[in-house]
């Protein structure tokens, strides 16, 4: 094949140039029928540079149809998503087809709009509502009921348990009156709310502290048993001491009071004595207003005659504040502390 030469310099092949119309050099012909014509030394930069070789920067080609084209190619695209789009886009100008990868039809897909969701007739939300409000209402109930049955008797057994503990140790040493003091002129007289007698029933084994009054706060509700203010106290020659405390919750002292029956002792200790009653009836259930039950000779009970009596009072039935459950006791036996504990504690 014919090579054609244009005017100017000519490449001899090899790097070596001379001007057109000089000598050829040896195998010129041949070269030039071997090959086709060799195109000039392009640095880099020029081929990447936009758009077509102009025809100024190499004349010799101002014959040919040949055109260049420059390829601009993102050397380091920041995101390989946009360098995938620059492809594809690339590739349907030039009419091809664009593929798309395995991974790349995931992210397309995991770009699409989610399908909308039916709404919900009216009647569904509600119901929806109603029960989440349901099942919201039975956790608080569940969590209140376990709070009355469990966690208030542990705070009032522990209660309890702290003023029986003080009570032993300010019984085994008495503080002395200070110098000049007037000694108490009834000793019999306690401020509400203070202890001062610790309550035995040995049948069932009970053994809570005694606290003056019967509010349900600073008294009942710290798993005590309360003094009626105004009724007798054990050491008095006669009279009624009445008591009450809780059947259920805050310690539940009186719980098993109903198991109660004639001859089962029950013992009072104090600061100098323990005094021993012995059960001779009940009440099984009367109104919560009958305070008939806490004067000196206690109505409804077998005593007729003036005594030293106990009364213990509850609520009834068990978990309801309906009525009062009334047990009665005699004094029988009354023994300083010196002496050590009576025969009720010590004999199983």
């Amino acid at each position: 094949m014919t090579a054609v030469r244009p005017e100017g310099r000519r490449d001899t092949g090899y790097g070596q140039q001379q001007p057109y119309g000089g000598p050829e050099p040896d195998g010129w012909g041949v070269y030039e029928t071997a090959q086709t014509a060799q195109l000039p030394v392009i640095e880099p930069q020029e081929l990447y540079r936009p758009g077509p070789a102009q025809q100024g920067d190499y004349p010799w080609l101002a014959d040919q149809t040949l055109q260049l084209r420059a390829i601009a190619v993102d050397a380091a695209p920041a995101d390989g998503e946009a360098a995938a789009a620059g492809r594809a886009d690339r590739r349907r100008a030039q009419g091809g087809v664009s593929m798309r990868s395995g991974n790349g039809r995931r992210r397309a897909a995991g770009r699409r709009s989610p399908v909308p969701r039916p709404k919900e007739a009216k009647g569904v939300i509600a119901a929806r509502l109603v029960g989440e409000l349901c099942i919201t209402l039975g956790l608080v109930m569940l969590l209140f009921v376990s709070y009355q049955l469990w966690w208030t008797n542990v705070q009032a057994d522990a209660s309890a348990s702290s003023a029986r503990n003080k009570l032993e140790k300010q019984w085994a040493a008495p503080a002395a009156p200070a110098p000049g003091a007037p000694a108490p002129k009834d000793p019999g007289v306690f401020a509400p709310g203070q202890g001062f007698a610790i309550l035995f029933v040995p049948k069932l084994g009970l053994q809570y502290p005694i606290a003056e009054g019967t509010d349900t706060e600073k008294v009942l509700n710290k798993g005590l048993v309360g003094h009626y203010t105004g009724t007798a106290m054990p050491a008095d020659a006669s009279g009624n001491f009445a008591v009450a405390a809780h059947r259920t919750t805050h310690g539940q002292p009186f719980r098993r009071l109903a198991e109660l029956g004639p001859g089962d002792k029950v013992v009072v200790e104090t600061a100098t004595s323990f005094y021993t009653y012995e059960v001779e009836g009940g009440i099984p259930e009367t109104s919560p207003t009958n305070v008939t039950v806490l004067q000196p000779i206690p109505k409804g009970s077998p005593f007729s005659q003036p005594g030293r009596y106990l009364t213990m009072t509850t609520c009834t039935p068990e978990f309801s504040a309906r009525g009062r459950l009334i047990v009665f006791g005699k004094m029988i036996a009354e023994q300083p502390r010196s002496q050590g504990q009576p025969p009720a504690l010590t004999t199983p």
